[in-house]
């Protein structure tokens, strides 16, 4: 067991560690905009994280959805059948479209009734016009997720990671002249990161397909050739597969906005802290985040080429690699809070409550990695 694991480890590596780095890049835009609001106080840091996980408690039901192409574009290509791979992505850029209409209709809802939740009054008037900007950016956001998961799950993951990279440089550069007001551009504040996160949504979208576009022009496999209608029966195999997985990613994150709406009720220190150690959480989730996405196409293309025994050696590679990971992750957790808390702010208030929720945050990091890691490799 142990030397097949062994063996394993270099090809899931090659398509974790590029994975890994694209949803490190992912959550670092949330840490930019966290940080870059910093200097307008705790209100700002609120408005930006209350809006950032409602609006992404929505946005996550879509995407769950699209997950399903991880399973049925790897066993495709591990079967050799480009053309399926192929079909599988139209049909995910009809699903985004389809789900993209209800979700922004109930987004735009919930922003409407956001001022009968209770929350600090503070905090309100500026969370409310960044939500109205950011869900602009989900059609574009389940575009990037749809042709994403159609290149990882051929083992085409560069792309993915040079899109998220630059996209950050995007956000942090439109951060910097909107929120602050350079360039000529209105100081627009917090709203300002909402539309630097559309513009940077734009960009990965627009990248990933660029290289869908410019690698079909060097291999010519045949993705201008395949039935592109929509394929109903297939469209329901992929929301039978991604719609358990869409609900139990719902589930999670909603317990997260749910956590981040009763904070919201609280002081804005506690509210600024609670974000700020999310951020801190949510980017250690990445890794084993990326290892599953890695461990879902090393499993399902084992299982397309029918190689039960290959299937299990990378099942339990990946859960190896997340699980070890996420015990590193908590004893920084432990040692460091206040270190940790204060790249973000010197607010003591914050600082106080920051570390406190750290702590928390260390003693379900293991846990959090092995369901991240296990849910992908099953599925």
């Amino acid at each position: 067991m142990l030397s097949a694991v062994r063996r394993e480890l270099r090809p899931m590596l090659e398509i974790a560690i590029p994975v890994v780095l694209a949803e490190l890049g992912w959550t670092a835009m949330g840490v930019v905009d966290t940080i870059m609001v910093g200097p307008l106080g705790p209100e700002a840091i609120g408005a930006v994280g209350l809006g950032s996980i409602l609006f992404f408690s929505v946005a996550i039901f879509g995407m769950g959805l699209l997950l399903g192409l991880d399973t049925l574009v790897s066993q495709a290509f591990g079967a050799g059948r480009l053309d399926q791979c192929h079909h599988w992505l139209y049909q995910g850029v009809y699903l985004s479209v389809f789900t993209a209409v209800p979700l922004t209709a109930l987004a735009y809802a919930g922003i409407d009734s956001l001022s009968a939740w209770n929350l600090n009054p503070a905090v309100v008037p500026l969370a409310r016009p960044y939500l109205h900007v950011v869900t602009l950016s989900l059609l574009p956001l389940l575009f990037y997720a749809t042709f994403r998961r159609y290149l990882q799950a051929m083992s085409c993951v560069r792309p993915i990671t040079f899109a998220l990279l630059v996209a950050n440089i995007v956000n942090a550069i439109v951060n910097w002249v909107l929120i602050y007001g350079k360039l000529g551009f209105p100081a627009l504040g917090a709203t300002g990161a909402a539309w630097a996160t559309v513009c940077s949504r734009l960009f990965m979208a627009g990248v990933l397909l660029a290289a869908i576009v410019l690698r079909e022009r060097r291999e010519r496999s045949g993705l201008h050739h395949v039935n592109r209608r929509v394929d109903w029966p297939a469209l329901r195999r992929l929301v039978n597969l991604g719609l358990p997985a869409s609900l139990q990613i719902t589930l999670e994150v909603g317990v997260f906005a749910m956590a981040m709406a009763l904070a919201g009720r609280l002081s804005a220190a506690s509210l600024a802290a609670h974000q700020i150690a999310l951020n801190y959480a949510a980017t250690t989730y990445m890794v084993p985040l990326g290892v599953a996405n890695s461990g879902a196409v090393r499993v399902g293309q084992a299982v397309g080429r029918r190689d039960p025994d290959g299937a299990r050696i990378s099942g339990w590679t990946a859960i190896l690699l997340g699980v070890g990971f996420m015990g590193c992750a908590a004893l920084v957790f432990l040692a460091a809070p206040r270190v940790l808390i204060g790249f973000f702010t010197k607010d003591p208030a914050v600082l106080e409550t920051g570390a406190s929720l750290l702590l928390v945050a260390a003693v379900f990091q293991m846990f959090d990695g092995l369901q991240a890691v296990t849910t992908g490799a099953l599925r």
